[in-house]
């Protein structure tokens, strides 16, 4: 008997330890997985940039890191990179598109998993061969409006929320925990916190040549390719997604404000006097 209320106890201790390492091991793996989608935009900037930038135009190491990083890597990037911006501007737009966090079902638990797979893999060597290749921020100075800017940030926050809610944490949840539970206010607050630190120390210096590329390219009389023009729809997408987050953030306010607003009093007096009665 006390054998076995000892391993009872033991047993609990385990699970105790477990629960409590799990929290910080969940909001570690679903913040930096969360920050894929706006590495993957560094990563197709970097890519821009280094195509036509003439001290950008070393080889990498090797035919075969060459092709990936040329021809297979950017197709796959920009293929996945547009179904979350896509989707993300239906969810915006609509507020009803199907998200895989809404449903269990486990052909859309599998999506989720080859999608975040394939991006993580595809975003990690891709900057790897980036760094080795030597590709690196180039200042292209202030040609890009504010307002633009602004609105961009928060169209990429936007849709780094989507993506992660709609890929990433039906992932981990499954993953860590078993099931599916509520998002948290400190998930929230990690994730916007790491990328806004990301967005500061290196986003806002690079990813603005997905715009400027093809101005650049074009004063320079070079040709524009077909890369440049996806950066530019992926750009002006993620734009569109910044200004609808912004209006409908508007007309709640508007609307809120309205509510508080205090109403006239509607008036009891009568002056309406029956002539029939007087």
């Amino acid at each position: 008997m006390g054998s076995e209320k000892w391993k009872k106890m033991s047993e609990k201790l385990n699970f105790d330890a477990l629960s409590i390492l799990a929290e910080p091991f969940y909001i570690f793996t679903h913040t930096i997985l969360s920050l894929l989608l706006p590495l993957s935009f560094l990563l197709l900037a970097r890519l821009s940039t280094g195509q036509h930038i003439p001290s950008f135009t070393s080889s990498p190491t090797s035919t075969l890191s060459s092709l990936f990083l040329y021809a297979i890597n950017p197709l796959l990037v920009q293929f996945l990179v547009s179904v979350v911006s896509v989707s993300a501007l239906v969810h915006g737009l609509t507020g009803r598109f199907p998200s895989l966090s809404e449903s269990v079902s486990r052909p859309r638990l599998y999506a989720a998993w080859v999608l975040l797979c394939s991006l993580q893999v595809c975003v990690g060597l891709g900057l790897e061969e980036t760094i080795v290749a030597g590709f690196w921020a180039v200042d292209y100075g202030n040609r890009t409006p504010l307002i633009r800017r602004l609105v961009f940030f928060l169209g990429l926050y936007q849709t780094m929320l989507h993506w992660s809610r709609t890929v990433v944490k039906p992932v981990v949840d499954d993953t860590v925990f078993g099931f599916e539970r509520d998002e948290r206010w400190v998930e929230r607050v990690a994730v916007g916190g790491c990328f806004g630190g990301l967005w500061w120390w290196k986003l806002r210096a690079e990813v603005e040549a997905l715009a400027l590329v093809v101005e650049v390219k074009r004063e320079l009389l070079m040709d524009v390719g077909n890369a440049e023009i996806f950066g530019l729809w992926l750009y002006y997408m993620t734009v569109t997604v910044g200004w609808v987050r912004l209006v409908k953030g508007l007309i709640r306010l508007v609307d809120g404000a309205a509510l508080l607003w205090p109403r006239p009093k509607p008036s009891n007096d009568c002056s309406c006097v029956d002539d029939a009665q007087v």
